[in-house]
């Protein structure tokens, strides 16, 4: 009896501890960025995520400009987005020929010139990243600093350049587009996994700096999504990286851009797209900071549970990968 009354008081507390949070909630909580009218800049915009996020803004009313190194693409992809405009009178798109990864300076020369054509920098969405995927022994050590460059320093350039002019307004969201292997490493994906992971520690810092400007970050993690890039990486992925990926389902670029761009605009930190990628980002949380309690209490709640799950999955890929390794020693001996 006494056990029961201590459970139903407990649970009372808890309830009231919820409920507490939940009305205190909106006072932490930014307001949402609106985005007609507002210049939103995109790395890798010519193509994938990035040209998807694009056609995302424009359908909201928001001024583009694309970066990314081919001219002709990005020409392009001015066409295709020119169909999602939504005022043709006020709305414009502007295309920047810039590698992102290779010099500082070019970045914020590419920088300078968008926000002088069409105003502040509002919301700056590094989408610009690359992929390989192989065995660590048989990996050139030259992939290593290849994808650092472009993942990782391809999204610290853009940021430090719009940064000035965010604070100036007091206002900015900026999105880093990770992956769901920055949050598990993965069979094939040293190279990869270490320049995605690598982003969740400079979100973090950097959000703790910005904070009192009013600038807020958000950290995407798009499960395999059919990109070109997607399929030029699968043509050359370990027999273990194609079988472990076919676990997890397959997304189009627009729902990727949708969340993208639901999750910035309301200051969300993790983003995420689907059942995996709901598993992983509490599972993963850690220390990372959050602008509703309701989700710091979701992630407490469930971060024991999903880690239970998460052992079947482990489990899964290990076996995986221990069948290909009897089946090339299989063939082998034959």
């Amino acid at each position: 009896m006494e056990a029961a009354v201590f459970l139903i008081v407990a649970l009372a507390l808890f309830m009231s501890f919820v409920f507490l949070i939940y009305i205190l909630s909106p006072l932490i909580t930014p307001k949402p960025l609106k985005l007609n009218g507002a210049h939103v800049i995109i790395t890798g915009g010519s193509s994938g995520i990035g040209k998807a996020v694009a056609a995302e803004v424009l359908n909201q009313g928001a001024n583009v400009t694309i970066m990314a190194r081919n001219q002709t693409r990005l020409k392009q992809a001015k066409q295709e987005l020119e169909e999602h405009i939504k005022d043709k009178n006020t709305q414009k798109i502007l295309c920047i020929s810039v590698d992102v990864a290779k010099e500082y300076s070019a970045v914020e020369k590419a920088v300078k010139e968008a926000c002088d054509v069409l105003g502040p920098c509002d919301m700056l969405v590094n989408s610009a990243g690359t992929s390989t995927a192989g065995s660590f022994e048989e990996m050139d050590v030259s992939e290593f600093r290849k994808l650092m460059d472009v993942n990782y320093l391809g999204t610290v350039y853009p940021t430090k350049a719009v940064l000035p002019y965010m604070k100036q307004q007091s206002q900015g969201r900026i999105v880093f587009v990770s992956s769901q292997a920055g949050q598990i490493g993965l069979f094939g994906y040293t190279a990869y996994s270490g320049s995605k992971f690598a982003l969740m520690g400079f979100a973090e810092a950097l959000q703790m700096e910005v904070k009192p400007y009013n600038i807020y970050l958000t950290i995407n993690f798009p499960p395999d999504t059919q990109t070109p890039l997607y399929e030029e990486d699968l043509k050359r992925s370990p027999e273990e990286t194609v079988l472990i990926s076919q676990t997890s389902g397959l997304y189009q670029p627009a729902d990727v851009a949708s969340s993208i761009v639901t999750d910035s605009k309301n200051a969300v930190f993790l983003s995420w797209i689907g059942l995996d990628g709901f598993m992983l980002a509490n599972m993963t949380c850690g220390m990372s900071p959050v602008t509703s309690m309701m989700e710091g209490v979701q992630q407490v709640v469930t971060m024991g549970i999903f880690r239970i799950v998460s052992f079947f999955y482990l489990g899964m890929f290990d076996r995986i990968v221990r069948k290909c390794k009897e089946n090339r020693k299989k063939d082998k001996k034959d």
